[in-house]
């Protein structure tokens, strides 16, 4: 008895899709309302498809309540610990530099403005015609003395913003600078660059005020000047001397075709300048180291000095103001484009 062959039934497979229902329901499908705007519940599918509940706070679940956090005790607590450290941070530097240095005084040397600094300029620059040269005063709010019979005040000098002859430290400052980078860039333009050009302008600069700030103590003492804001005004009145010598570096820079200071152009330049500067400080200097009785104030604001002090002093003006000046401003102009010397140092 032969058997017949078995042949097993076709495998079929899984339908790929889901099968079509035959009868379509007309009741309309329940959506859930859309996401407020703005709210984010991480998941692009969660409003159709009824994701994870929205959070509050508007910043999902990967996204960090910074409101929160600000609004924390312990960060609030942190923001005010790292502010009083800063104050007591910045009241520390001020006690120390207070030892050597007044910072009330320092502000009223920078209590500057735009036409003020114009203006200062050009008399630095050109001082022949300029009247008067005394500085004004002020009375303060309150008197200097109540229990005084007439109640006398106090008098102050208004700041170099109110006054055309008040000294100021900006510009001395942005003139020492400006030296700085002026002097390197002409060294650069005459191709005599190097990389220690302008650390050697730097530290002949800072060499040649240091040595006047030294000899301006050394004179205050010899004088007899104890007032802190005398010396201040000397110390600022030496820093006009920069806007000469930059002035003097690129005129003859221009007229000599970048090759230094030297030649007829430059020395008649510097000559100029420097004349400026010294009748400058000396009609600046003299209501300072020479006050008479017809500038002082009822109150006394500036006070009159002896005879023999007045001889002492009107020889120490004229040596700072003329033989001081020319060696310094001669010192810091000397530009020499041949060998690449500038302000005495060979680089």
């Amino acid at each position: 008895m032969q058997r017949g062959t078995y042949h097993p039934p076709p495998a079929h497979s899984p339908p790929l899709h889901h099968p079509v229902p035959q009868h379509v329901s007309t009741v309309p499908m329940m959506r859930s309302p859309p996401p407020p705007q703005g709210a984010y519940n991480g998941s692009p599918y969660a409003g159709q498809m009824g994701g994870q509940p929205q959070q509050q706070g508007g910043g999902g679940p990967f996204a960090p309540a910074f409101g929160g956090f600000m609004n924390d005790q312990t960060a609030q607590i942190g923001l005010q610990f790292g502010q009083k450290a800063a104050m007591a941070g910045q009241e520390y530097m001020e006690q120390s530099l207070n030892r050597y240095v007044s910072i009330p005084a320092l502000k009223h040397y920078f209590n500057v403005s735009t036409p003020y600094v114009l203006r200062k300029l050009l008399l630095v620059l050109f001082p022949w015609r300029h009247k008067p040269w005394s500085r004004e005063q002020r009375p303060s709010t309150a008197p200097q003395d109540p229990s005084a019979p007439n109640n006398a005040y106090s008098y102050y000098f208004l700041p170099p913003r109110d006054d055309l002859n008040s000294p100021d430290m900006y510009i001395p400052v942005m003139a020492f600078v400006t030296y700085i980078l002026l002097s390197t860039l002409l060294a650069g333009l005459r191709g005599a660059f190097h990389p220690e050009v302008m650390g050697l302008t730097a530290t002949a600069a800072f060499a040649v005020v240091a040595i006047e700030i030294l000899g301006l103590k050394f004179g205050t003492y010899i004088l007899s000047i104890s007032n802190d804001s005398q010396l201040l005004d000397l110390v600022a009145y030496s820093g006009y001397k920069f806007v000469g010598v930059i002035v003097t570096l690129v005129l003859a820079s221009i007229i000599n075709h970048g090759q230094g200071t030297g030649g007829w152009a430059g020395w008649t330049i510097f000559t100029y300048t420097f004349l400026a500067n010294a009748f400058f400080l000396l009609r600046s200097l003299k209501y300072v180291l020479l006050p008479d009785s017809s500038s002082a104030t009822p109150a006394g604001g500036m006070q009159t000095v002896a005879r023999s002090q007045r001889n002492r002093r009107t020889q120490f003006l004229f040596l700072y103001s003329y033989v001081v000046q020319f060696v310094f401003m001669w010192v810091l102009s000397r530009q020499d484009g041949g060998s690449g010397k500038a302000i005495g140092v060979k680089v």
